[in-house]
């Protein structure tokens, strides 16, 4: 059993430390980029500028709806060279807000259209795809229903394409409307300043396989047709779509001086069905991609192997699930370990390092905004069960429920969710959590009981972080009913 446990736990670090590895290349690489001035704007004249569409999909928005269409409408280009398509699958209130907001653009000189499908499969790809089918613009910019697009945008990032024939797409970065609001929102905030400096200057600037982030972007049509279109056998389509452009020679460029503010989720439930959408469609991507990225002949052999890292990147969530399990047999065993395990557990903490970088590269105030890293850190524990579960979904199923993030206009500190009619419920994933929390609570229970000290800070950070997502759910859970019995209340009392 001794043996056994040792075996185990080797292989399992050995495989966490192989992803922190390709971490550790995307700092160094990161480090060794992160001053290079990108390429210069170039200078177009104004009746040379092409025809853009602008492209908003969206479903059951209400809140944010008139936000982002306000936004898109002010956006400086010339209107004659301008169309907006709202690509609303919308069956609540935001059917009304998208038209009134629609005929506001269209009163004042603007080419809005609404394109709803009558029967409207495919979720956000299916709705890409019907609009980029109809769609008059050389270019393409989209943008989720949260973003606010600042009015320069189309003018900081169009004219790069008109001088590079093989530039098939553009990712800006991903600001925050909401980053103070709460423990959540401050997390991802973390999460999403890494992905922006760290994984996204390093993957551009050492021309490796990147990708889009959905939104914030903008795609040359031609690109899009050429590499196949916009699939639905994958939940994440635009990292499906950016791999495959990319496998045809297309050039990907990130703009990290363009910024456009969205709100980050407030929310533990919705944050866990964002990562749980995301861990299996980047599965399904692996799934897919994986043969042609070995067979191209296109991309280098550390291309390749980036690559296949980045989108397999969630399998560090099985892996952690494992090492939870293995804590109590570990406590129960003692097993000794070779020196060099020792190496592979330093390897795999170098992750960490991703979110002091992503906080200094962007903000004056790092140190009080990394603060929050002990908290996703146990988070991310506590997401062991259920990003399990969609790792193993995406290597099993193609396609699956696209569960929408939900948004509640959320700005700065204020805002409430509470009275919305989108408010996630709780997934049954809790069940699974609170059976690891006690496991691991067990295990802390043993490793004090039988003296084995130096596991104890192991096992309790696993009770943890379980006990730290059950304990938000719950949170979410009783303020939902809260608002719910008051509701109740109100609605007798004025029957009354």
């Amino acid at each position: 059993m001794t043996w056994l446990v040792r075996v185990l736990y080797t292989a399992t670090l050995a495989g966490l430390a192989l992803y922190a590895l390709h971490v550790l290349v995307l700092i160094v690489l990161y480090l060794r980029h992160r001053r290079d001035v990108g390429p210069l704007l170039p200078a177009v004249v104004e009746e040379h500028l092409p025809y853009v569409t602008v492209q908003i999909p969206m479903r059951n928005e209400h809140h944010v709806a008139h936000r982002v269409i306000r936004a898109v409408g002010s956006l400086d280009w010339p209107q004659d060279r301008l169309e907006i398509q709202i690509l609303d699958d919308s069956d609540d209130a935001t059917v009304s807000v998208v038209d009134t907001e629609a005929a506001t653009l269209r009163h004042q000189g603007v080419r809005v259209e609404v394109l709803r499908r009558s029967a409207p499969r495919g979720y956000k790809a299916g709705a890409l795809a019907a609009g980029t089918a109809v769609a008059r613009g050389e270019y393409l910019a989209i943008f989720d229903a949260d973003f606010c697009p600042p009015a320069s945008f189309l003018r900081q990032t169009v004219p790069y394409f008109m001088v590079s024939s093989d530039l098939g797409m553009i990712q800006a970065r991903w600001g925050h409307l909401n980053a103070d609001y709460s423990l959540m929102t401050r997390i991802q905030a973390l999460v999403l300043d890494a992905h922006y400096s760290v994984d996204h200057i390093a993957r551009a600037q050492s021309r490796l396989l990147t990708n889009f982030n959905g939104a914030a972007g903008v795609w040359r049509k031609a690109t899009i047709v050429d590499a196949g279109g916009w699939q639905t056998d994958t939940l994440t389509e635009d990292l499906d779509l950016s791999y495959r452009a990319q496998l045809q020679g297309w050039r990907v460029l990130y703009i990290s001086d363009v910024v456009v503010p969205a709100e980050v989720p407030p929310l533990v439930t919705a944050f866990k069905a964002q990562q749980e959408r995301w861990a299996k469609g980047a599965f399904q991507c692996f799934r897919k991609l994986a043969g042609p990225i070995v067979r191209s002949r296109r991309l280098s052999l550390v291309q390749k192997a980036m690559g296949l890292l980045h989108l397999s990147g969630y399998a560090n969530q099985p892996l952690l699930l494992v090492m939870i399990l293995l804590t109590l047999p570990m406590v129960l065993t003692n097993p000794k370990f070779a020196d060099y395990t020792i190496w592979l557990g330093a390897l795999a903490s170098v992750p960490s390092l991703l979110y002091v970088l992503g906080q200094m590269h962007f903000h004056r105030d790092w140190l009080r905004r990394v603060v929050a890293y002990p908290a996703l850190l146990l988070v991310w524990m506590g997401l062991a069960w259920s990003l399990t579960l969609a790792v193993f979904q995406g290597l099993t199923h193609w396609g699956g429920t696209f569960v929408r993030t939900p948004k509640f206009e959320i700005t700065g500190s204020s805002g409430d969710w509470r009275r919305s009619a989108y408010r996630p419920r709780i997934s049954a994933t809790w069940v699974g959590e609170l059976v690891l929390g006690a496991y691991a609570c067990v295990a802390v229970w043993y490793a004090v009981r039988l003296e084995h000290s130096h596991l104890i800070p192991l096992a309790l950070g696993y009770a943890l972080g379980e006990i730290t997502v059950l304990g938000l759910t719950a949170a979410e859970a009783r303020g939902r009913a809260g608002t719910n019995r008051r509701a109740a209340n109100r609605r007798r009392t004025e029957g009354g």
